[in-house]
């Protein structure tokens, strides 16, 4: 995607052939930052740190990471201790386990002396596929923004309501829930997005507005609570949210408030659609509220916050008492039940057993293996 009419991508090997460039996302969006990855133990530090963040764009993260340790060390041992150290960076988006199993698969059966090669090879691999995926959702959701912009009367905008950033941000590029908005924003469509804060990391605020603005797509920042009234009112036409991970069953896990938006827009007709790259479902798990484990993340995230101030300083300040107990749940789940349609690359299926695995054998046939 373009930042001041500038193509970028989130990730990227650097032009010394082997250091990885990546978005520092901390810094954004008072400061655009890029950060040079050297090691497998700065991949997981990026990722720890959410200096890279969203789920696709962690599944390229840690498959690069594994390449960087294989420069440094490709015997078995380092091989597996790569493994083990960037899957516990976080436990919630499946997208991580799916990138590392793909390197661990393609690595493990090869001499050390090749492994650095391939390792490369194969994460650019992964980043050029999450590309391939995002381009595919944009082009399925595009027909579901042109039947509504069908509906209008001319010149009257299409108005889509977001949650969190699953823009090109999260992913390696196009995103997954803004993909479909950035191809009608290209053909011309009048679209224009609500933009949830998303508390407490705010990366609807931070996150989305700001790679919506450089690509100049029309768009709102709104408080968290604001989107119920807004479908009241009829000014959602559709919602569409990214996912960290999707069950068997259809069940969708994403940042935490999705499911209160999933259940605002069924109270009031509005579509529900799910942004869904394949690597995201996990045929592993039929119960997303029971089975999926949800990341309670620092208490800091809700205490504090960081700005700019009016003289330009950039700081951090403390908006709850102290003394105050905190509870950071960085996801939920919405039941299948409320999702009106799942967007992937193949195709917008219902959120059901049957409309996944006809789609997606190869990846209900993996999670049997």
């Amino acid at each position: 995607m373009k930042v001041d009419g500038r193509h970028i991508r989130s990730i990227w090997l650097e032009p010394d052939g082997w250091s990885i460039g990546a978005v520092d996302q901390r810094r954004l969006p008072h400061d655009f930052v890029v950060a040079r990855l050297t090691s497998c133990d700065s991949a997981v530090d990026a990722i720890r740190s959410m200096l890279v963040r969203g789920a696709p764009l962690i599944g390229a993260t840690a498959a690069y990471g594994m390449a960087l340790a294989m420069r440094t060390d490709a015997s078995d041992t380092a091989l597996n201790h790569a493994y083990k150290t960037l899957i516990a960076t976080r436990p919630t988006a499946i997208n991580l386990q799916w990138a590392l199993d793909a390197m661990r698969s393609v690595l493990r059966p090869l001499p050390p002396s090749e492994r650095a090669a391939v390792a490369y090879s194969r994460a650019a691999e992964i980043a050029e596929q999450d590309i391939a995926i995002n381009k595919g959702i944009g082009q399925h959701g595009l027909a579901l923004i042109e039947a509504v912009a069908a509906t209008k009367k001319p010149g009257e905008r299409v108005n889509v309501l977001t949650h969190c950033n699953a823009g090109w941000l999260a992913t390696v590029d196009w995103g997954t829930a803004t993909a479909p908005i950035y191809l009608a924003h290209e053909h011309g469509h009048a679209v224009h997005v609500w933009v949830d804060e998303t508390r407490p990391r705010n990366q609807g605020a931070s996150l989305t507005a700001w790679e919506l603005g450089h690509h100049g797509v029309p768009h709102t920042v709104i408080p968290d609570n604001t989107g119920g009234h807004l479908m009241q009112h009829e000014l959602v036409d559709l919602v569409i949210v990214g996912t960290d991970r999707v069950t068997a069953n259809g069940d969708v896990c994403n940042k935490i408030g999705t499911y209160l938006k999933a259940l605002a827009a069924r109270d009031n007709g509005v579509p529900f659609y799910v942004a869904l790259p394949s690597p995201t479902i996990d045929f592993s798990v039929d119960d997303g509220i029971s089975e999926i484990p949800i990341e309670q993340r620092s208490a800091e995230e809700v205490t504090d916050m960081t700005g700019r101030t009016a003289d330009g300083r950039i700081e951090t300040v403390r908006i709850v008492p102290e003394g105050s107990p905190v509870a950071n749940y960085g996801f939920d789940v919405t039941p299948a039940r409320l999702v009106t349609g799942l967007i992937t690359e193949r195709g917008v299926l219902k959120a059901d057993r049957t409309a996944l695995s006809t789609a997606f054998p190869e990846r209900r046939a993996a999670a049997a293996e």
